[in-house]
């Protein structure tokens, strides 16, 4: 008890210091309050603004480190893809494909568009030049050949979406007029060997530098044969997208 009785006046004293404390900064804030709110507000401005210059390079930090994620992710998984996997696809998930692919080679606000009422484009997207680009995916039986309709149609799509390239990907190849016309008209035309370097880790900046090659001739056409049974050119039988 002794003890209680011992610690009883010094904690009043303490507390009437903080008290007197207290009242006297209360006093001299509104004796100088015309003079220090200035300070005051600018101070409390200037919080504010450190807080959310905070918040921004946190949220920017969060998405970069998930963006990274998601390419990384995208990467791994172009290793483990063959032709023979991307021919097993559905066309939805063969659109799903080419969008990762591109968000794998830095281009933003890439969507898959595809469906009824997309207007010619299946994906669509940013370069990482700044370019607007759309991509019409045709997953088809190597036995079809991409007409030069097709091409002309993505031609279409690309003056109603105002894009500033336009891309066909498909798992065959071009007839030799559908890949002129692609030529002809700024189109780059990724056929099937294209594809597979694509999916293998070539870059979509470097297959723009390689349009219209890789088709070959005469000798081409006839390895072709030998691998998928039936020479382009010949009725095309067609499946997905």
């Amino acid at each position: 008890m002794a003890r209680r009785r011992g610690r009883g006046p010094a904690a009043r004293r303490r507390r009437k210091a903080i008290l007197w404390g207290g009242a006297l900064l209360l006093v001299t804030l509104v004796v100088s309050w015309s003079a220090i709110w200035p300070y005051l507000v600018g101070a409390a401005v200037l919080g504010g603004l450190a807080a959310g210059a905070w918040w921004l390079v946190r949220t920017d930090r969060l998405l970069r480190g998930g963006d990274r994620h998601w390419r990384r992710q995208d990467a791994i998984q172009v290793g483990r893809r063959t032709l023979a996997d991307i021919d097993k696809m559905s066309g939805t998930e063969f659109e799903d494909l080419v969008a990762a692919l591109c968000r794998r080679d830095g281009c933003t606000d890439v969507r898959r568009v595809g469906g009824s009422g997309d207007n010619g484009a299946d994906v669509t997207g940013r370069l990482p030049d700044g370019r607007t680009m759309i991509v019409q995916c045709k997953r088809y039986a190597t036995t079809s050949t991409i007409a030069s309709r097709e091409v002309r149609d993505l031609l279409g799509a690309k003056a109603h979406f105002g894009a500033g390239l336009a891309v066909f990907v498909t798992t065959t190849r071009f007839s030799r007029p559908s890949e002129s016309f692609a030529l002809q008209n700024g189109i780059l035309a990724i056929h099937r060997d294209h594809l597979g370097l694509w999916n293998n880790g070539a870059t979509l900046q470097s297959l723009i530098t390689v349009n219209g090659s890789g088709q070959g001739g005469q000798r081409h056409r006839a390895r072709w044969k030998t691998t998928y049974g039936t020479p382009p050119g010949s009725a095309p039988r067609r499946r997905g997208a």
